[in-house]
């Protein structure tokens, strides 16, 4: 009879120890799934959060694209006058060209002396005196806010541009005198050619002061440091 209930003590202690051991072995396997659960769902939410933000992005992206391409197509590709902040640079470009040709060929003239080179020449000079004219006068453009670099160069400019005016004017005189009076003499066109190459010079320096102040100093793109017409 010890013997049996020995046995049956040891029995149910066996059976004891087993299910305390089976429940820690689930108690820890839970844990561990727990925490591997918990490890699953952070890693979630952040590839969640991940997606959402770059979709956010491609979004915003393709938003700007879409603004951008709706700012592309309400420009016009062929700009009207009145878009201009200032149409000086359309006209002034006419004098540098004109009258520096219109030099060159009075130059050439000396040795040729044609009278169709003569006319020519004052044809040229005559249009880009005009153009010098109404770029200086007429349609030059007002200023405000300009550095004081700026100014010194735009007031090498001026100084340059009205040389330019004058000198062109002192041309065109002597060409229309030399043309109609001395026939096309060549002391009368060695002295017309002086005065005209000294105008394309002016001219020329003008036109570097005026590309110093766009492409340098920052005058002029976007109507930057300009007042515009409808402000006076």
């Amino acid at each position: 009879m010890k013997l049996t209930m020995k046995n049956i003590l040891k029995a149910v202690v066996l059976v004891l120890f087993a299910t305390a051991t089976v429940s820690a072995h689930d108690g820890h396997k839970s844990k561990q799934d727990s925490t591997a659960l918990q490890a699953d769902t952070v890693v979630n939410e952040q590839s969640t959060g991940e997606e959402h933000t770059d979709h956010t992005r491609i979004s915003e992206a393709d938003s700007h694209d879409a603004h951008a391409q709706d700012a592309h197509h309400e420009k016009k590709v062929t700009a009207d006058l009145a878009d201009f902040p200032t149409i000086h640079p359309l006209i002034v470009h006419f004098a540098i060209v004109l009258l520096i040709v219109g030099a060159i060929l009075a130059v050439v003239n000396i040795y040729f002396i044609k009278k169709e080179l003569a006319w020519t020449a004052f044809a040229l000079v005559l249009v880009g005196f005009i153009a010098a004219y109404l770029a200086g006068r007429n349609f030059h453009p007002h200023t405000h806010g300009l550095t004081e670099h700026a100014k010194l160069v735009l007031e090498q400019h001026d100084f340059w541009a009205d040389w330019t005016i004058n000198l062109g004017f002192i041309g065109v005189l002597l060409q229309g005198v030399n043309l109609f009076i001395f026939k096309s003499r060549r002391w009368a066109m060695a002295i017309v050619a002086v005065v005209l190459l000294s105008a394309a010079y002016a001219v020329a320096h003008a036109g570097h002061y005026g590309a110093q102040l766009v492409h340098i100093e920052g005058v002029g793109p976007e109507g930057k440091f300009l007042e515009l017409e409808h402000e006076h």
